[in-house]
């Protein structure tokens, strides 16, 4: 029987007009900046929602294939707990949101997420845990777009 473990992490995302960020134990690990001005799309105007899935990319996603998922531990599973959210409520009908500009109010009342940036000491967490963890970048996928990168690899 495999054996069983259990990690537990807090994980949260903002989705703030210039960039999405993800972030674990409020480290960032991912960010996505908004290049909507090179023509790269960015989620905007659309409801967000929360999930998680499990799919082999072993071949491409792992270290180029280095890395093989350990098919035996399965089944995989993931929970959620304390799920709160500070966002704004967006309209499908009217097509707007609750922030309209980031002026008005939010679920929990509370707009500084929409402004904060990192500062120096969170730049640096962002490079050290990318150094250190990430194990795929598409934008480093020579081989994957031997044609040529993306729009926003390139800055």
């Amino acid at each position: 029987m495999a054996e069983v473990v259990q990690f537990d992490w807090y994980y949260s995302c903002r989705n703030k007009t210039t960039k999405f960020e993800f972030l674990v134990d409020n480290i960032p690990i991912r960010v996505f900046n908004n290049h909507e001005a090179i023509g790269v799309a960015f989620p905007k105007n659309q409801a967000m929602r929360v999930y998680a899935s499990l799919w082999n990319a072993d071949d491409w996603a792992t270290q180029g294939g280095r890395v093989k998922t350990d098919w035996s531990l399965a089944p995989f599973t993931a929970s959620y707990r304390n799920f709160n959210t500070n966002a704004c409520v967006w309209s499908a009908a009217s097509s707007t949101s609750s922030c309209g500009g980031y002026k008005a109010d939010s679920v929990n009342n509370d707009q500084a997420w929409q402004t904060q940036e990192p500062n120096a000491n969170g730049r640096n967490r962002l490079r050290w845990v990318q150094q250190k963890y990430m194990i795929y970048n598409y934008c480093a996928d020579a081989q994957r777009f031997s044609q040529g990168f993306p729009p926003e690899c390139k800055r």
